[in-house]
């Protein structure tokens, strides 16, 4: 009985403390609405490292919570992240449920790579980081290492959820609870970010009609969203995909936020 009070108490401690985070970043959010311009925040260097003035929110939807951020990165900060990882991009990989390691998959054809635990010290890597954090309220200390993807031509990734349904990446860092996806180049065709249980709608995704919410790819955008609910559970209506790419290339960049401390 005591054990089950003590569980009760932590997971009634833990969704108490997503709501309150919740609301410190919706007053975050709403004070950018009304600073916005960059002359509001000129001569700031803690403003400038956090783009304030230049990034812009838009809420896409509340269940799953998804957040459109235009003009998260700059344009230098972008071609700077490809730069990074052009050289060591490989055939991407999925979560095995069973083992918790990455394998190849027809679910996921893109080439992506980690940046290194090195390369996160990195200034305008550190730049990026502090602006994740702030902006989703979780600790920098939380997050992955950020993942730099290309979809070529014809190349997609079908829906899935990013939170884990394996014991072994859950002993490190615990389950995911956020994402940060940032655009970092123009002139694609398709390769929508479709949540396929937002909204009520349809929208276009790799030329097709589909039900959902879909997030066009727009170089410097981020799109933030949550896998886990104010409940402190995971969210099923979280499922999302890239749709296919049907001309050019896209390229992105991932932000995975933990419950614990990941390194």
């Amino acid at each position: 009985m005591g054990r089950t009070k003590f569980i009760l108490g932590l997971l009634t401690f833990v969704t108490i403390g997503m709501i309150i985070g919740s609301l410190f970043q919706l007053a975050f959010i709403h004070r950018l609405e009304e600073s916005s311009g960059a002359s509001h925040w000129e001569n700031d260097k803690e403003a400038a490292t956090l783009r304030l003035g230049h990034v812009k929110p838009e809420i896409i939807s509340w269940s799953p919570r998804i957040i459109l951020l235009h003009n998260f990165l700059s344009l230098e900060e972008c071609d700077y992240l490809k730069a990074l990882a052009r050289p060591r991009l490989q055939v991407s990989t999925v979560v095995d449920t069973k083992t918790g390691k990455g394998v190849k998959s027809e679910v996921r054809t893109s080439s992506g790579m980690f940046l290194s635990s090195q390369e996160r010290k990195f200034p305008i890597v550190q730049a990026i980081e502090k602006r994740i954090a702030v902006f989703s309220q979780v600790p920098a200390e939380n997050g992955e290492l950020i993942q730099v993807l290309r979809y070529e031509s014809n190349q997609y990734y079908k829906p899935h959820h990013d939170y884990f349904s394996d014991e072994f990446n859950l002993k490190r860092g615990g389950q995911r609870v956020a994402t940060m996806l940032m655009y970092l180049n123009d002139n694609v065709e398709g390769g929508e970010t479709h949540f396929p249980l937002a909204g009520d709608g349809e929208c276009s995704c790799g030329g097709k009609m589909v039900k959902g919410v879909c997030v066009k790819p727009v170089k410097g955008d981020a799109v933030l969203f949550w896998s886990m609910g104010l409940n402190g559970e995971s969210d099923p209506n979280s499922l999302h995909g890239g749709c296919q790419v049907l001309k050019g290339e896209k390229w992105s960049a991932t932000k995975w936020m933990r419950q614990r401390i990941t390194h």
